[in-house]
This record gives structure tokens, sequence and C-alpha cells, in this order.
């Protein structure tokens, strides 16, 4: 705007730094610095590739595919900025629980080949017993794990898990040996408890009960920690300081659901040996589902012996051999399907965890947006009215 030197008054003779100082020119100066402003902050509402100062804008024909690939806007607010490293958060913990879940998962069909990988020997074990007991056909049977005596005192072996994030696994164990412990103190019965897994061990001390030995559980139990558990609960029952164990774990059902049960693991009868009915489980998956199909096994067929065959022991003794070896397979069984249950659990737990965060990440993106949307119109509106105090 060009206005001539006689209007604006000036002088022959007059500095710069005189004629800047002029209090018209000051006015139309501020008045297009807050132009500009406005322009600029419009623009940055609306894009990110905003050139700072003194940068030269290169490639200006490309401007229509960098406005299709933009990115959110970034807005140095407070509120929004909070908001944003929330929702950062929150995706990264969904990616763990996704991450844990599947690792579940995997751990899953290792018990299940672990589980298939002892039944031939439960099953050759199962044979040859009956094939005994059919042997000794009727006779007395009289031996220590097979003789019924008066219960004054019982020990309850709790099998629990080592870690938590697995939902209500450990704690409805708990639970049911609370009741169990407390029902049998009730019949005026004393109760001992063998603890396996670190949960329960943590909580039973805690509480003071009477433990008599503690075992951990482990994501892959084996022949050795089933035997070290067997031989502990059998020199409890025959040096006669307990006159029954209960065993107490979580029975495998499917992916979503499982059972606490309680078992009286000695004395037991014969026919509990030859007529045990066994299940076996296998992980599947149906469209990306994760699903659990289940088999139920009859009982093995008694190994038959020809009646002229000669033992060089007595069958027996044999049979007092084989006992020990069937409580230790029952003991690696239920600790088997233990670890599975609680792997189970941890999936869906894992799961539910990872649905709530996505609905979480949902519901703060909407936030975000109205906090940035909130904040572009409250500068635009400062700079509006900013302009139009000065003009007036």
């Amino acid at each position: 705007i060009a206005f001539p030197a006689v209007q604006l008054g000036w002088a022959r003779g007059q500095t710069i730094s005189t004629i800047a100082s002029h209090p018209l020119l000051k006015r139309l100066f501020t008045m297009r610095i807050l132009g500009l402003a406005t322009l600029f902050a419009s623009a940055c509402a609306f894009t990110t590739n905003v050139p700072s100062v003194g940068e030269r804008v290169h490639n200006v024909a490309a401007s229509g595919s960098a406005h299709r690939n933009r990115r959110a806007t970034i807005v140095m607010d407070g509120k929004a900025n909070a908001i944003r490293d929330r929702i950062s958060s929150v995706k990264n913990t969904k990616k763990i629980t996704m991450a844990m879940k599947l690792v579940a998962a995997a751990k899953v069909r290792r018990a299940q080949d672990a589980v298939l990988a002892t039944r031939p020997f439960s099953e050759t074990l199962q044979s040859v017993f009956g094939g005994l007991i059919q042997r000794l056909d009727g006779e007395a049977i009289d031996l220590p794990l097979l003789t019924q005596r008066e219960v004054k005192k019982v020990t309850l072996a709790v099998i629990t898990g080592d870690r938590g994030l697995c939902g209500g696994y450990n704690a409805y164990m708990i639970r049911k040996a609370e009741a169990r412990f407390k029902e049998l103190q009730d019949q005026g019965v004393d109760v001992d408890m063998v603890c396996i897994g670190k949960k329960g061990i943590q909580y039973f001390q805690r509480r003071k009960y009477p433990i008599r030995k503690t075992f951990e559980t482990g994501q892959n139990p084996d022949s050795k920690q089933a035997l070290a558990i067997s031989e502990e609960l059998l020199n409890t029952f025959l040096s006669g300081e307990s006159d029954a164990i209960e065993l107490l774990y979580t029975k495998f059902v499917s992916l979503i659901a499982s059972t606490p049960a309680v078992r009286t693991l000695v004395p037991f009868a014969a026919s509990d040996v030859t007529q045990y009915h066994d299940e076996v489980f296998q992980l599947t998956s149906d469209h990306g589902d994760f699903s659990v199909e289940r088999k139920e096994l009859d009982a093995a067929e008694p190994q038959e012996f020809p009646n002229d065959m000669i033992f060089e022991q007595d069958p027996l003794q044999i049979v007092n051999a084989i006992l020990p070896l069937y409580v230790n397979g029952q003991i690696l069984r239920t600790l088997q399907e233990s670890v599975a249950s609680e792997l189970a659990a941890r999936m869906q737990s894992m799961q539910a965890a990872s649905d709530n965060a996505g609905e979480l990440a949902k519901k703060l993106n909407l936030e975000y947006n109205r906090a940035r949307q909130a904040a572009v119109t409250q500068e635009i509106l400062e700079i509006v009215s900013g302009a139009q105090a000065l003009s007036g």
C-alpha cells in the first residue's frame, strides 16, 4: 500500500527508524502479520507437511498424493499428548497379551503330546495288573496300598500353578482346598497338606496351614518330578503318619472351562486300576479359533497269562511292586492335566485382556480426536478474536 509522503507527514532528512515508528505504519504492519498467522494456523490444522521458516517447498505438483498419505495431526496440547501416549501404551500391551496367548497355546500342544507319550506305559501297566488279578482268582489280597483303615488323619496333596495371569485358576483350586480342609476338620479328622505349586505354597504358608512338604509344578512335568511327589505321599501313608491321601487337582474340560476335582489317591481298590477309563485331548484350530477335541479311552483289556506259566516271584509280590508305579503314573497324569488347565486359563485370560485393550484403544482414539478438534478450534478462535480486537 503506497501513501504519499506528505499524507504521512514525512519530512526531508528523517531517518528510517523515525519513519518506521509512525503509528499508522505500525498498525498496518500488525494487521498484515495477524492475517498471515491466521492463514498459517488454518493450514496447520489440516496438514502435517508444513515447511519450517526459511525452508523451500519442493515438489508442489505432488501435494495431492501427500494429502492422501498424510498422518494424523499432532497437536501440541497437554491433554491430547497424554491421550496419545496412553493409546500407544494400550496398543503395546495388546501386543504383549496376544503374544502370551500364542505362547500358552504352544505349551498346551506340548502338554497334549506329553499325555499321549505316557499313554502306552499306562495301558501296559493296567493290562498286566488286570491279568495278575485274574491269575490270583479271587484270593485275598492283603497289600498295604489296598488296605482300608480307620481314618484319623488325612493328607491333602494340592496342585496349583507357579505363575499368575491365568484368570481364576489358582483361586478356584485354593478355595476348593480350603473347603475340603474345613470339612475334614469339622468331622474331627486331623489334616495336613502337601503343596505342589508356588501359588498354593505362598497362600497356605502365609495363613499358617500345616504343610508337610512343598514342590514346584513347572510348565513341563516329567516322571522324575512325579516320582519325588509319589515317594513322599507313599512314605507318609505306609509309615502310618496318615490314613488316607487325597489329591486335589484341576480337571481339564475345555479351553474355556476347568473343574477343581478331589480323588482319593491311596488307599484304593484293585477295581480302581482295572476299570480306570482315561481321556486324551487334542488342541485344534477352526477358522483361526482354538478348540479342543476330547476322546474317552476304554480300560485296557487284562493280559492273559497261560495257566502253566511259572512266575519267578509270587504274583502278589509283583502286584505290590506294580502299585507304586500306578500311583506315580496317576500323579504324573494329574500334573499334566493341571498344567494344561492352567495354560488354557491363561489363553482365555490373555484373549480377554487383548479384547479389552482393543476396546479401550478405540475409546481413547475418539477422545483424542475430540481433544484435537477442540484444540484447533480454540486456536482459530483466539487468532480471529485477536484480529478483531486490533481492527476495532
